[in-house]
């Protein structure tokens, strides 16, 4: 039996089949056990570790290059682009994007970041690291839902503590025309989240 995931797309778990605008696709195991994963898990980023330890558990051993592999394949026998509906997130993960991108979102930036901070603050301290916080205080009609911005940070945290070294944790804003950006600066390395207003999301 096919379950929708969205308004085009539906998985029939027990026949492991994708229809995609009515045309069934088959997909080789690993393949739908990736794509099933993401899509029930909308707009929740996952690293390509966290995904393989998800999908495949810990009982195989794989590097996360198993992970583009299958990608690729599902993207090639759907058609889909390489941003819809599985987006790659540069140097942070996958995400598996709904459909309903009209949602609108207003985030206080500036209490959001505090409490982003206060949930490492441990994390932080154990490491000797201070956050600096600069932010816009509000930041009104996003396409990015506040707990996807927080995977975002979370992601780049993950990736970046293992090489800090004792300092500082600056986290700052500036508006353009068409983003907000959220810089994170650990030590010089820094961060860009280009926040869309009425957009894609886009990280560098």
């Amino acid at each position: 039996m096919f379950v929708s995931i969205t308004d085009h797309i539906a998985l029939d778990r027990e026949r492991r089949i994708v229809r995609v605008e009515e045309k069934e696709i088959s997909l080789t195991g690993l393949e739908f056990g990736l794509l099933e994963y993401l899509a029930t898990h909308p707009d929740k980023i996952y690293s390509k570790d966290e995904l393989i330890d998800h999908v495949w558990g810990n009982r195989f051993q794989y590097d996360t290059g198993t992970i583009n592999v299958h990608l690729n394949a599902i993207r090639r026998k759907t058609g889909w682009s390489k941003s819809r509906p599985i987006e790659t997130l540069r140097g942070i993960g996958l995400v598996f994007r709904t459909e309903e991108r009209h949602v609108v979102y207003t985030i206080d930036l500036q209490s959001f970041a505090t409490r982003w901070v206060q949930r490492h603050e441990v994390e932080l301290a154990s490491r000797s690291i201070v956050p600096h916080i600069h932010l816009t205080p509000f930041v009104n009609d996003l396409s990015i839902a506040p707990n996807a911005l927080e995977g975002l940070l979370d992601a780049v945290l993950t990736a970046l503590l293992p090489n800090a070294q004792p300092g500082v944790l600056k986290l700052s804003s500036k508006l353009t025309l068409q983003y907000f950006v959220l810089s994170i600066d650990l030590n010089g390395t820094i961060n860009e989240l280009r926040i869309p207003i009425f957009s894609d999301l886009s990280v560098s």
